[in-house]
């Protein structure tokens, strides 16, 4: 017999045969006698956004990094075919499977289905239903559940003990007219492309992106592109976050412009002097700010001796002189001031702000503050629109990709407390 096959998804949404699609698939394999032979796991890269995180916990950044459904199809076809199907609301997952298969013009691969959910009713008379239920009847542990190998390894374990609990007749009916091939547990070709929660969920820092820059070339720029590199760091840098989206752009646009890495470094400790001649220009430096020198100084990988020498540097300055500041002056760090949000991101009255993703609180009660605050709440993603708030910097969503051509700032949402002043 082929045994079964235990598969969990993670999706943007419920509807299958709509936009909805996987962003997380787990396989568990599991034989006659009710014994684990092999899991397998994968974020996936859905191209659209990611619907509701918060039940799935899968980031931009986790996805960016994925494959696509079409990139793991064949492998994952290996570890379905020939096996009997099983899942907890099997319906919910093999609609998925089916709509995915479908969308590639492949021919789904299930031989047989089972639902644990329904099998609950004849093994587990009068619980409830739901995954976790099933899970405490036999004392089999679920933490992190809607992880789809957490589900799918307690579905599995849910499997094993209706077997231990059923006649193997019924077990062998249901394996009957199933194939059994050739070397049944081996890992399928190309599982290289499987790109498990654990490694997508790795964190990625300015030193991630200062070691993909190529160093020790000789170097044909100037100020121009020095000023270009530093324009997109200032808007990178507004909500004091680096996402893996915008670490990826630095690192771009540093090697397209043909900056080494020691010239980019020299570049991050010319910004982070010119935060510091900012907050020290009042010759005063308040905790707030040196929480955000503090800040900016750690993503720009600027260690704190030096932090601290240019800093010590700057208050020297501002003590010797006032510092006049030139208003017609355009310099790319100008906006990099800390004396109010507006002011780091270039804001107006009136200006029309997109938010997108699922944010903390109804949209309507955002909108709601925003307008109150002087700004214009806008539903599509236009070269008018001045800033672009997301829930996750690295989303995958239609606005977010528009935003980025369109070179508007991308920020967080924790960005728009602060512009908002709550």
């Amino acid at each position: 017999m082929a045994g079964f096959a235990v598969v969990d998804f993670e999706t943007t949404g419920f509807n299958s045969r709509g936009s909805d699609r996987v962003v997380e698939v787990a396989v568990v394999h599991v034989d006659r006698h009710g014994n684990v032979t092999g899991k397998w796991q994968t974020v996936l890269n859905p191209e659209r956004d990611l619907g509701p995180q918060h039940i799935h916990g899968i980031r931009g950044a986790d996805a960016m990094l994925a494959p696509r459904f079409a990139d793991i199809v064949d492998s994952l076809t290996e570890l379905l075919e020939g096996r009997i199907f099983v899942a907890h609301n099997a319906s919910f997952d093999l609609g998925f499977l089916e709509a995915e298969y479908s969308r590639l013009g492949r021919r789904l691969p299930v031989a047989g289905s089972l639902c644990t959910m329904v099998l609950a009713k004849r093994y587990l008379p009068g619980g409830g239903r739901a995954l976790r239920d099933c899970c405490d009847a036999f004392d089999i542990p679920l933490e992190n559940a809607h992880a789809a190998l957490v589900d799918a390894t307690a579905t599995a374990t849910l499997l094993s003990n209706y077997i231990a609990m059923s006649p193997e007749a019924d077990w062998e009916r249901m394996h009957r007219e199933v194939p059994d091939p050739i070397d049944r547990d081996r890992s399928p070709n190309g599982m290289e492309r499987w790109r498990p929660r654990s490694e997508g969920s790795q964190e990625l820092t300015a030193h991630d992106f200062l070691t993909q820059i190529a160093d020790g070339l000789p170097e044909y720029t100037g100020s121009q592109q020095h000023d270009e590199y530093l324009a997109v760091l200032d808007r990178a840098l507004m909500d004091r976050l680096l996402s893996a989206t915008e670490v990826r752009e630095l690192a771009n646009i540093a090697n397209s412009l043909g900056l080494r890495r020691s010239t980019v470094e020299e570049l991050h400790r010319a910004y982070f002097t010119q935060v510091a001649r900012v907050a020290w220009s009042d010759r005063e430096l308040t905790p707030e700010e040196k929480t955000d020198l503090d800040l900016v100084g750690g993503l720009l990988q600027i260690n704190a001796l030096e932090q601290a020498k240019i800093l010590h540097t700057e208050q020297v300055l501002a003590e010797s002189i006032v510092l006049e500041r030139n208003p017609a002056k355009t310099d790319a760090c100008d906006s990099v001031s800390s004396d109010g949000a507006s002011n780091r991101y270039g804001l107006a009255p009136g200006d029309l702000v997109v938010l997108t993703g699922e944010m903390s609180r109804p949209r309507s009660e955002i909108e709601a503050d925003l307008v109150r605050a002087g700004y214009t709440p806008w539903n599509g993603v236009t070269k008018k629109v001045k800033l672009l708030i997301t829930a996750d910097p690295d989303s995958l969503s239609g606005k977010t990709k528009k935003a980025r051509d369109y070179g508007i700032p991308v920020v967080v949402e924790s960005a728009l407390l602060e512009l908002l002043g709550k």
